[in-house]
């Protein structure tokens, strides 16, 4: 049975989600379905198919979702497909292919580069065959500046949450940012994602944890707006940083000393713009208690990479992590149920619960 939740939305009255749902392995099981099969996950650029490639097999979340999928690609679109054959179920593209179709090797079912089944062997006496249960399912793709994302059942459109981000970080162009492997990281937190996500989403902390960060931001100003399946900090630098937006006439924030925009897509996409770029954080399960979070770094001007918020976030994160894990133990204790949130400083927090309960009782 279905556990429900709720969080109330007064937050002056909330509590939080209870310390069961970060312990409770069904519920961490029916989250793949309920929660992450139903929003916008990252493609990684190295999925897409290059130079002659037609087609390239892929997972999505390092694999936490269970649907292989490819990306393929004619003269005119690319596309995200279910990489499972419509006949019994064998995976179509195994790595890369050339090849302009695609071709089950199990029994010569061949499809389009949209999906749409073409021809079977020995199916001629079929009755009823082909119908649209042939062809392959098809996935949303959306392009944001060098970035691309999927869903396996939108549960809301990407292009809503990319119009609020625009909104801030329009003016930056986001088509001349350039993927920085060498500046890109994969972190192993022996935490719960969701906790890693509730740190996340309050500055809060900042002061207490984050001693280099403070030093750099004005916490007296730290703000969090939330709007739908997502919510915006943001960072104004204190007195004494340099590193900040430039930001134009016209701008919603213009005249504000702006250090940094840390935008949260639920559940699990993190999009810090700083002067010098895009820090793309991708938050994936890996079990109940444990979380894989890959940094993917998008940079733009390499003159502001050593300065102000955009500075340093190896140790930002080691200084996220201790606490993270540090929570993650706490809430084993059988003397811990739930708290209540800050109703000035921990909104990010209480949005992000009340989302998170909404998709698990839904």
């Amino acid at each position: 049975m279905a556990k429900k939740f709720y969080v109330d939305p007064d937050i002056k009255k909330a509590s939080t989600l209870p310390a069961s749902l970060y312990r409770d392995q069904e519920i961490f099981r029916d989250m793949e379905e309920k929660v992450f099969q139903r929003s916008w996950q990252y493609i990684d650029p190295g999925d897409l198919p290059r130079g002659q490639e037609k087609a390239v097999g892929f997972h999505l979340l390092d694999g936490y979702l269970r649907a292989p999928l490819l990306l393929s690609r004619d003269s005119e679109e690319l596309y995200c497909l279910s990489n499972v054959c419509t006949h019994r179920g064998n995976l179509l593209v195994g790595g890369r292919s050339n090849a302009k179709k695609i071709v089950c090797g199990y029994h010569g079912r061949r499809f389009a580069a949209d999906g749409t089944f073409e021809f079977m062997p020995e199916f001629g006496e079929a009755e009823g065959f082909p119908t649209s249960c042939d062809n392959l399912p098809r996935f949303p793709l959306v392009h944001w500046g060098p970035m691309h994302f999927t869903s396996l059942d939108p549960a809301f459109q990407f292009d809503a949450l990319s119009a609020v981000m625009e909104e801030r970080v329009g003016f930056l162009p986001l088509n001349d940012f350039e993927m920085d492997p060498g500046r890109s990281r994969t972190y192993s937190v022996k935490a719960h994602w969701a906790l890693y996500c509730d740190n996340y989403l309050e500055g809060f902390h900042i002061p207490f944890v984050h001693k280099d960060l403070d030093a750099v931001l004005d916490y007296g100003k730290y703000d969090t707006l939330l709007f739908d399946h997502g919510s915006l900090q943001i960072g104004y630098a204190g007195s004494q940083a340099e590193s900040v937006f430039l930001l134009p006439e016209g701008h919603v924030d213009y005249g504000k000393r702006i250090a940094a925009y840390y935008f949260w897509i639920f559940p699990n996409l993190m999009f810090n713009f700083y002067p010098w770029g895009l820090s793309l954080n991708i938050v994936t399960p890996v079990n109940i208690g444990e979380t894989r979070v890959r940094f993917v770094s998008y940079v733009y001007d390499r003159s502001q990479l050593a300065t102000g918020a955009g500075a340093g976030l190896d140790k930002v994160e080691m200084e996220d992590e201790a606490v993270v894990e540090g929570v993650q133990r706490g809430l084993q204790s059988a003397f811990y149920s739930s708290g209540r949130f800050s109703p000035t400083r921990e909104t990010g927090v209480h949005h992000f619960h009340r989302l998170l309960a909404d998709y698990l009782t839904s």
